[in-house]
């Protein structure tokens, strides 16, 4: 039953149309994956709106200069961890640091070259042990007093020494004395006798004394003598080498803990090894024993181009422990003033130059708590600007401003409107790619916001709106797959759900309208053919939907009823198939094939394609005959002269 079906649709010589045909120059939809405005990470961060900001509140100073003397503070992160402990610790106020402190006090008051009458080594060194039970000394004050009972014991060791070679020296004396005196007086035996005797026989004149090798400068007794006193001035020399060594050596040792001290910023505890220094050894020398390429030297030698003294040592520490005075002064007045971010800076520099001297320990708790939580916040608020969390960096910052008058917050202010307000144009930016339904661009906005400010409550409204949004973008999913799948009778089942999803989207649109028009023209065609069917004109339903499948032959629906009809009406559509045969032929045999229409018009008189197809071949026929009788003339037509 197919066959002459397919042949009537080839002998149409009509171009097939489709239910849905793409605008020209424009290939048809290809299926492909559904789109949405999910955020996926992306590998390389990019770069912000604003540029790399400089951390705002991120001081990375590691020294502080007293003196000239730049001295490192170790770690930052260490310094700050250290700083917000002893803000949050109570002050070293009570019996025991007072009476620390009067300790630390009558020590260097005692060893101090303004003591009257003068200054007292033992009376002070007998205070270091008090002073070293106390907790905050660290046993400091064990060291030192452990350091001056090794040098005075050096410096007895030395003065044994010394004695050493005054009896030496002596012993040396003695022996060259005798020497000198044996050399002078003593004789060799019978020299004097024989002396007037000599004297008679030459004359009157003496007689020439002789050399005698066991008497005098030429006896062993005096070069023994002699080897003794070279003896002793080698071992007088050695003793002297010795004791300059041990000298050396001791006041080296001392040194040692005095520039360690002074790195670790115990201030108080050097000027008093300083002023033992001077009571220990007074014979001027003061220069640091270090050596000249280590750090310590170039601490000093670059600082002040001049080699270091336990006089130098004295004189910065004493400038420290002004300095950390002067600034808790300034800190006290300007926590008066509500100034709190300079406050929290004098307060720091204090600590960092001494954290060990009496202001800076004694400082009470109220005023560190103060600043603990000023200190706090802006750690946090450096934070929450590094993580781009702006609500929150919003929030401390007028937190901080409220209680800090001084807080320089320009820059935070500046990057905190800038990060905002472009993070917002992109959230704005991505809702009207949204309604435009352009997914791709709204897709790379919405993640530009994203990075710009993650938190940003907009992103909030941003994802409801996608929530609401997200039946219309499945709806508009579904409506491509559809169309590259060329499923044209779902989309026309779902149009309703479609219709709103695809609304101001020209190109969705024209395809939509398109495949509605159609496939309701076909929808309507069925009706028709069916009304047919019941009443049992299954010749005018067949013919109906025939018309239709000239014009959209992959409609499936159509052919399934033009199949169902087909056996019913197989006597009618073999006549036009035969008709159309015959039709198509070279040469065309136009009766045959009029006579098979004129039987399709007999099986089904009100038949439109029998009518058409008769209608055609009489055209065909009267144009050949006029042809005919053009070319041939008329016989019956009287022949016309010249000369008319």
């Amino acid at each position: 039953m197919t066959q002459p079906l397919c042949l009537l649709l080839l002998a149409s010589g009509m171009v097939y149309g489709q239910v849905y045909t793409p605008p020209a120059g424009q290939p048809a939809a290809q299926p492909g994956a559904p789109q949405d405005t999910a955020v996926r990470p992306q590998q390389k961060p990019a770069a912000g709106p604003l540029g790399q900001e400089i951390p705002l509140l991120d001081p990375s100073a590691e020294t502080i200069t007293i003196g000239g003397v730049t001295i490192p503070l170790g770690d930052n992160r260490l310094l700050k961890a250290r700083f917000e402990k002893y803000l949050s610790q109570p002050p070293e106020s009570d019996a025991a640091t007072l009476e620390y402190r009067k300790t630390i006090a009558e020590v260097l008051a005692t060893v101090s070259p303004f003591h009257k009458p003068s200054p007292n080594l033992y009376d002070a060194f007998k205070l270091l042990p008090r002073a070293a039970t106390y907790p905050g000394d660290a046993n400091i004050c064990s060291t030192l007093a452990e350091a001056v009972y090794m040098a005075m014991l050096a410096k007895q060791d030395v003065n044994s020494l010394r004695k050493l070679n005054d009896s030496i020296e002596q012993e040396k004396k003695t022996i060259e004395a005798k020497a000198d005196w044996d050399a002078r007086h003593e004789k060799p035996a019978g020299v004097a006798a024989a002396a007037p005797a000599a004297a008679g026989k030459n004359g009157g004149k003496p007689a020439a004394a002789t050399d005698n090798p066991g008497a005098g400068t030429q006896s062993l007794k005096y070069a023994d003598t002699l080897r003794r006193i070279v003896e002793i001035e080698a071992l007088k020399k050695a003793n002297i080498v010795r004791t300059e060594a041990q000298t050396i050596t001791h006041k080296a040792q001392y040194q040692v803990n005095m520039v360690q001290w002074f790195m670790q910023r115990r201030f108080e505890h050097v000027i008093m090894a300083a002023r033992f220094y001077n009571q220990v050894w007074k014979d001027g020398d003061t220069t640091l024993r270090i050596d000249k390429g280590s750090d310590v030297a170039k601490l000093f030698t670059q600082s002040m181009g001049v080699s270091p003294t336990v006089s130098s040592l004295d004189a910065l520490s004493n400038e420290a422990v002004h300095e950390a005075d002067k600034y808790i002064e300034a800190f006290n007045l300007m926590l008066t003033r509500g100034e709190l971010h300079s406050a929290s800076q004098r307060l720091m520099e204090a600590f960092a130059i001494g954290e060990y001297l009496g202001p800076v320990a004694t400082l009470p708790l109220e005023k560190k708590l103060k600043i603990l939580t000023f200190y706090r916040d802006s750690n946090e608020i450096y934070g929450a600007l590094q993580a781009h969390d702006f609500t929150r960096a919003k929030e401390l910052l007028t937190k901080i401003k409220a209680t800090a008058k001084d807080f320089p917050s320009s820059k935070m202010d500046g990057a905190i409107s800038g990060y905002s307000l472009a993070s917002d144009l992109a959230i704005e930016e991505a809702k009207a790619h949204v309604l435009a339904h352009e997914n791709d661009k709204a897709a790379e906005k919405i993640r530009a916001a994203t990075e710009i400010w993650p938190t940003n409550p907009k992103l909030e409204e941003f994802r409801k709106l996608i929530t609401d949004a997200a039946p219309a973008l499945t709806a508009r999913n579904d409506f491509d797959r559809l169309l590259s799948e060329r499923n044209f009778r779902e989309i026309f089942k779902r149009q309703y759900e479609f219709a709103p999803a695809i609304q101001g989207d020209a190109k969705r649109e024209d395809a939509f309208k398109q495949i509605i028009t159609n496939l309701t023209q076909i929808e309507a065609a069925l009706g028709k053919a069916a009304e047919f069917g019941k009443v049992g004109q299954n010749y005018a339903a067949w013919e109906q939907l025939a018309h239709l499948r000239i014009e959209f032959p992959d409609d499936p629906k159509l052919g399934r009823e033009l199949e169902l009809l087909a056996p019913k009406v197989a006597d009618f559509t073999k006549a036009l198939d035969r008709a159309h045969q015959f039709e198509s032929r070279t040469p065309k045999q136009t009766g045959t094939a009029l006579a098979w229409f004129l039987k399709a018009k007999a099986i089904y008189p009100r038949s439109e394609m029998a009518e058409a197809g008769i209608k055609g071949l009489l055209d065909d026929i009267i144009t050949d005959d006029t042809a005919a009788n053009e070319t041939t003339g008329n016989p019956f037509d009287e022949p016309k002269h010249a000369g008319n």
